[in-house]
Order: structure tokens, then C-alpha cells, then sequence
């Protein structure tokens, strides 16, 4: 898979797709956030954080992913890659199917694309203000542009926290969980994202679009 970093092209070989879930800092709001779920039939997670494996093919450069139904929605997430020891850190959206998640979570992260930006900071750039990086994830709604999510890495566990605890490695790939939904979790169709880092002044961004199919019985 070809990212860019500095204006040049480099081919990642992934061979392996983490997606994390249950990474928020903040423990207590974690586990409010679990009883939420569970009060709408959402089971809790077997270990907090936990780390779905999902194919490998669905890291995706495209524009435009298809999903089944109008019930599916992305999250802005850091996404790290590792090759020959190196680490690289860059932007991607967890998209996933909602309805489905209340019959299997990873189920609902296996089923969509998981859309990624194509430039890549190199780990060791950034690892100094990790905490500092913004993230943002705006969504289009009644044909304006309203944000969905923002906040600092600052309020997801350590990136070495779960590079450590997840297996992860060379040729591997990793989704680090997301923040908070303003307005709560809902529907979609037009994302806008940006990684920030303000203290090198220098952004990553990601846009996309789903296309929802219909459902035929």
C-alpha cells in the first residue's frame, strides 16, 4: 500500500489490521460509555481496551466506500504502521456499521472500509507532543458542515500503551480509537478529517464519501 511522507512515496506492506477499541484515558467515562451500550444491547467488551483483528484488504485509499444500508457512520483515528522497526503515524476513519454492532462488534468493524489518508509522519517526530495533536471530524448535515468530534490525542491511552499490549509489529497496521461523538453516535454520508500538529504547523487530512446500497431481502 503506497503513503507519502515529505512528498515521497513509500510502499507499506501490511499484513496485519488492528482496530482498537475502548481506548479513551478517561477510565470512568469508558465504562459509563459501556453501560450506554449495554442499555441499548450493545454486550460489553471482554477487556478494556480490546483490539478487533479485521482484514487487511480493508485499509483503503478510495474516496468513496459502499455500504450496506443507512446505518453505518465513521470515527477520526490515529492510525500507526510499522516496517522494518520503523513506526509512522497518519489518519484514518473507522467506518462502521452500527445496526450490526448490536449483534457483534466485530462484526460491524469487519464489514466496512476503513478509509486512510495517504501521508505518514514519521513516529519519532511526533512521539516528544503526542498528547498535542489535535484531531477533527467534521460531517455534512442538511447540506452544512457541522463538527462531529474534536479533541487531542491527550484523551486516548498512550499510542505505546497499545502498540505494547496488542501484538502489534512489523507489517502490521493499527486504527488507536477515537473521541467522543458531539450529538452522539449517528449516520453520515460526507466526512472531512484532519490530524494536526501544532507544534511542527503541519496537518494530514482525509475526506470521504459512503455510498449506501440497498438492502434486499
Amino acid at each position: 500500500m503506497k503513503f507519502i511522507n515529505s512528498g515521497q512515496e513509500i510502499n507499506m506492506r501490511i499484513d496485519h489490521l488492528y482496530v482498537a477499541g475502548w481506548t479513551g484515558r478517561n477510565k470512568d467515562a469508558v465504562e459509563h460509555h459501556i453501560e450506554e451500550l449495554a442499555a441499548i444491547g450493545i454486550a460489553p467488551p471482554s477487556q478494556v481496551p480490546l483490539y478487533y483483528r479485521v482484514s487487511n484488504s480493508l485499509l483503503t485509499h478510495t474516496n468513496t466506500v459502499e455500504v450496506l444500508g443507512e446505518g453505518t457512520s465513521g470515527e477520526v483515528e490515529p492510525l500507526l504502521i510499522q516496517q522494518d522497526g520503523e513506526i509512522w503515524l497518519g489518519l484514518a476513519s473507522d467506518h462502521t456499521d452500527r445496526e450490526l454492532e448490536a449483534h457483534s462488534v466485530a462484526a460491524s468493524k469487519q464489514i466496512c472500509l476503513k478509509p486512510a489518508a495517504q501521508e505518514l509522519w514519521k513516529y519519532e517526530d511526533v512521539k516528544p507532543h503526542l498528547d498535542d495533536l489535535q484531531l477533527e471530524c467534521s460531517i455534512k448535515e442538511a447540506g452544512d458542515w457541522v463538527i462531529y468530534q474534536q479533541g487531542t490525542l491527550a484523551n486516548i491511552r498512550p499510542l505505546a500503551e497499545l502498540m505494547e499490549s496488542s501484538g502489534f509489529g512489523d507489517n502490521c497496521a493499527m486504527l488507536c480509537g477515537t473521541l467522543s461523538a458531539i450529538g452522539g453516535v449517528r449516520a453520515a454520508t460526507d466526512y472531512q478529517m484532519t490530524l494536526v500538529d501544532p507544534v511542527l504547523s503541519r496537518t494530514i487530512t482525509l475526506e470521504y464519501s459512503a455510498r449506501t446500497l440497498p438492502i434486499v431481502a
